[in-house]
């Protein structure tokens, strides 16, 4: 990766993040994480949580007066996509804020639009269909088995372990209902690639740099265990599914590496990704190689696929978290100036 580049210190920076409930007062681990490393990177930082009260976000923003927002909002209220009216509305208050605005997150979460771009730049992603509610559902020739999951959203949300892959026409028209009453979505349903799962970290805009491939080993799923990352190899800590998968860095030839990488950043780019994100590709016994989709303003967490990719790189977890802090300044045309008072409580 390429250098780090120091950022400017004492700046004023707001963690915004969702609650659970209005009444919660518990954060993702991420949240203490990301404030910790801004501090040790000289930023005087508070942090802002919400739920679904829209005056509680405007006035959380006003009194905590951030001259950089680092957007950890991933949704809003119970609404899995909300984030992307929060980065709108950072946006016409005309706060600096870190990550994808508003359209850069619709292209990543909706996986049929996005898949629509890669085609389009002649970037390979298996083959699908989106599923309304209401509408007929068949193959429509795509080849079984198929993986269904959600139109929109990400986390894995929707994705079963056990009901996701799909071998016959009833079997797909059951899922694709379950998607829509369950997680109230259409339903895409794609070709799934069984194969090796990759996940290539990137940050940077104009010149978008990636780190080292990450690579989920399922070798200690149950045998018959689809190879599949969903909600229990996700959350569910008590499962075999998660206890048999694992990130590790991928052992790849230097050729495949490249390429990899190259389609990895195209993809990053045809969907307008700001400042960091995390590109999931499946690579075949034939080393063929297909984007499944991008995640704008990925996961942070310290142990997480991006940190880990990082530090395989050298950069430790404060670097890269005030590097894609210094990436927003940059963006927002250093409208960002140091802070002139004292350190703000948490919100």
């Amino acid at each position: 990766m390429a250098r780090i580049v120091k950022g400017i210190v004492d700046v004023r920076v707001t963690v915004l993040t969702w609650l659970e409930s209005e009444q919660a007062t518990a954060y993702d681990v991420v949240v203490d994480q990301v404030a910790a490393a801004l501090e040790r990177g000289g930023h005087v930082v508070s942090i802002v949580g919400v739920h679904g009260d829209l005056q509680r976000l405007v006035d959380g923003i006003a009194v905590t007066a951030p001259a950089l927002v680092f957007n950890l909002m991933e949704m809003w209220s119970d609404a899995l996509v909300g984030d992307v009216a929060v980065a709108g509305l950072l946006e016409l208050v005309g706060v600096p804020f870190t990550g994808s605005g508003p359209g850069g997150l619709v292209l990543c979460q909706n996986k049929g639009l996005a898949k629509k771009l890669f085609c389009f730049d002649g970037i390979a992603s298996p083959r699908f269909a989106v599923f309304e509610p209401g509408a007929h559902v068949a193959a429509n020739g795509l080849t079984m088995p198929l993986i269904v999951k959600p139109l929109r959203g990400d986390a894995s949300i929707g994705v079963d372990e056990t009901r996701a892959l799909v071998g016959d026409a009833a079997a797909l028209a059951q899922r694709v209902r379950e998607i829509h009453t369950e997680v109230h979505d259409a339903a895409l349903a794609e070709e799934f690639v069984d194969g090796r799962e990759l996940y290539v970290g990137i940050v940077g805009n104009d010149a978008p740099r990636a780190l080292p491939i990450v690579e989920i080993d399922f070798s200690g799923l149950p045998d018959g265990s689809p190879r599949v990352v969903g909600t229990r190899a996700k959350f569910d800590v008590g499962s075999p599914e998660y206890r048999g998968t694992r990130a590790v860095v991928a052992r790849l030839s230097e050729a495949l590496r490249a390429r990899v990488t190259e389609m990895a950043l195209a993809a990053y780019r045809a969907l307008g990704v700001c400042d960091y994100g995390r590109v999931d590709l499946r690579l075949t016994p034939g080393g063929d190689v297909y984007v499944l989709e991008v995640n704008a303003s990925c996961y942070l967490e310290e142990k997480c696929e991006l940190a880990l990719a990082a530090r395989a790189a050298g950069i430790d977890y404060t670097t890269l978290v005030n590097h894609i802090a210094t990436l927003a300044v940059d963006r927002f045309g250093r409208r960002v100036q140091p802070c002139v008072a004292t350190p703000i409580c948490s919100s």
